[in-house]
Parts: C-alpha cells; sequence; structure tokens
C-alpha cells in the first residue's frame, strides 16, 4: 500500500459484496451498507472497469457471452471477485454472533477495510465493543465514506489506526477502552499479504494478552496458492492482481503448517473449512456462477 492511499483490495471487497446484496439471490452474506459506503459513480466506475477488462479474466468467455455487458459483469463478479469476501463474511460472522449470545464483550477486527457490522446489527451496540484495526489511510477513507453516506459511529465502535503488520500496538486499544477478557480477533483476507513469520509474531502478540477461551477466525490460502490455475485462471488472476494493486501475496500454507503456527501461541483448531466444506454450506443449489475459492480455507481456533 503506497504511504497516502486507501486499500485497493478493501475496496474491491467492498464492491464485491456490494454487487451480491444489490443483484444476486439467494444471498450468501447480505451487507446492504456496502451498497452506501460506495458512491454510485465509483459502483459504475468499477463496473466498467472489469466488463473493459473482460480479456484479462477469460479472453474466451467474451464470444460465449457475446457482447452482454450484464451477463459478463455477472460472470466476472461471482467467478473471481466476491466468493471469498462473501463465505468468509458469512462464517466469520456466525461464529461471532454465536459468541456474543454466550456473553461476548470484545470484537477486534484486524483489517477492518470497509467492515460495516456494526452499522447491519445496531441491535449489538449496547453490549460489546468493536474494535477496528487497520492502516491509518484506510480508516481515514473509511471515515469519509460514512460521513458522505450519513452513517453515524455508534459509541461501541472504536478505530484504531495502525499498521499491525510491522508491530502491533496493545497501548492503541487499551487507550480506547480494551480490557483484558475475553476477545474474538477476525483476521480476513490479510494472511496472505503477511509472511509466515509476520503472522506468527502477530499472533503470539495477540493471544499472550487475552485469557484462555478468546479465538480467532481467518482465512488462510493453502500450499497451491502459487502453483494452481482454478476455474477459469481465477486462482492465478487473484495473485496477478493483488502484484499490480502493490499488495502482493506471500504466504500459504499446509494444513500441518497452520495447526503448528497455531500451537504455538497456544490455539487449537476449533473447526475448519476447506473449499469443498465452504460449498457445501455456503454455495450448494446456486443457479449462478459462484463457488468457493479452489485454495482458500478457514479457522475457528480457540485458546487453551
Amino acid at each position: 500500500m503506497k504511504k497516502h492511499d486507501s486499500s485497493i483490495t478493501s475496496l474491491v471487497s467492498a464492491y464485491g459484496r456490494a454487487y451480491h446484496s444489490k443483484h444476486d439471490t439467494p444471498k450468501i452474506f447480505d451487507d446492504f451498507i456496502a451498497l452506501h459506503l460506495l458512491t454510485e459513480e465509483e459502483f459504475t466506475n468499477i463496473s466498467k472497469n472489469m466488463i473493459q477488462g473482460m480479456n484479462f479474466f477469460d479472453k474466451d468467455s467474451v464470444i460465449k457471452f457475446q457482447d452482454n455487458s450484464e451477463e459478463i459483469l455477472k460472470w466476472i463478479t461471482q467467478v473471481h471477485l466476491s466468493p471469498t469476501p462473501l463465505a468468509r463474511g458469512a462464517y466469520c460472522e456466525q461464529v461471532l454472533q454465536h459468541d456474543i449470545t454466550l456473553g461476548l464483550k470484545q470484537y477486534v477486527i484486524l483489517g477492518s477495510g470497509l467492515d460495516s457490522f456494526c452499522f447491519r446489527h445496531p441491535e449489538y451496540n449496547d453490549c460489546i465493543d468493536i474494535f477496528e484495526v487497520d492502516h491509518p489511510a484506510t480508516q481515514a477513507d473509511k471515515k469519509q465514506r460514512l460521513m458522505q453516506a450519513n452513517l453515524d459511529i455508534p459509541n461501541n465502535l472504536h478505530f484504531i489506526p495502525m499498521d499491525f503488520t510491522k508491530e502491533f500496538s496493545f497501548r492503541a486499544l487499551l487507550d480506547a477502552g480494551f480490557k483484558y477478557e475475553k476477545t474474538f480477533f477476525s483476521l480476513l483476507g490479510v494472511s496472505y499479504y503477511l509472511s509466515k513469520e509476520e503472522i506468527s509474531d502477530l499472533l503470539m502478540n495477540l493471544f499472550s494478552r487475552v485469557p484462555s477461551g478468546s479465538s480467532i477466525v481467518f482465512d488462510y490460502a493453502d500450499e497451491t496458492l502459487f502453483e494452481k490455475k482454478g476455474l477459469h485462471n481465477r486462482v492465478s488472476n487473484m495473485v496477478k492482481m493483488a502484484s499490480a494493486s502493490h499488495e502482493p501475496m506471500k504466504s500459504c500454507f499446509t494444513y500441518e503448517e497452520i495447526e503448528r503456527l497455531l500451537e504455538k501461541s497456544n490455539l487449537l483448531i476449533y473447526e475448519h473449512l476447506s473449499p469443498d466444506h465452504l460449498n457445501a454450506r455456503f454455495f450448494n443449489n446456486r443457479a449462478d456462477y459462484l463457488t468457493a475459492f479452489e485454495t482458500i480455507h478457514y479457522i475457528h481456533a480457540v485458546k487453551k
């Protein structure tokens, strides 16, 4: 990420969620707030850019769609852009809401981007504190978007501007009201962009400061990330797009590597979802193009 730029990946992810909310049925993850965080001009321009870049995604499909721009955009978004943001959002919030019913009071979103949980679920505003941690430029951009959308920031939402990929400051969290109590963390769409050492250091830092029972949901790429092309080359295209956006993907793991990495932070895997599991849970019996990415897995891990 350039010093004064918001994250391109967070913007594209929000676009995928907004498109799904606006056009797709049935809904996997209805982020209706994402529609308001993008201006109409941005939504239109991103849509046009996707259609014009069809050759990048799949030259053969240009002929198949015969200049049907709506179908081209649907195909690009559902095949290449939105499957992972939708499924990981749905999974993370299922786990989170279950924990809230059990008395959870703190939620820390690492790499929050244009997350909208508290605006979609105001019913939780009086029972849980939410700490959004992200790059200062990304958070400044988000605050501007919230203001333009006339969305008031609730008292339980705390912005923590921080490049946590370099160094995580618990002091900033404490200053915002973070307490030593059971905490739920999410790390979505981030692990790919960190080295294995950076991920390990981050987890050890986080879970050395919270009690037993605290947990995390994150997604990770398996060991085939840099080898597998995927459906319509979407895996290799994802890697190329990340590099072109100056946010290159750095790491991928075998299941055994993830298990060992988590063990260093005293974490046990509570649930692991492979692409096959994700297809069965979130993408089953659909009549459109949406399917789980071949190389992306989800983990729910809990501190012993």
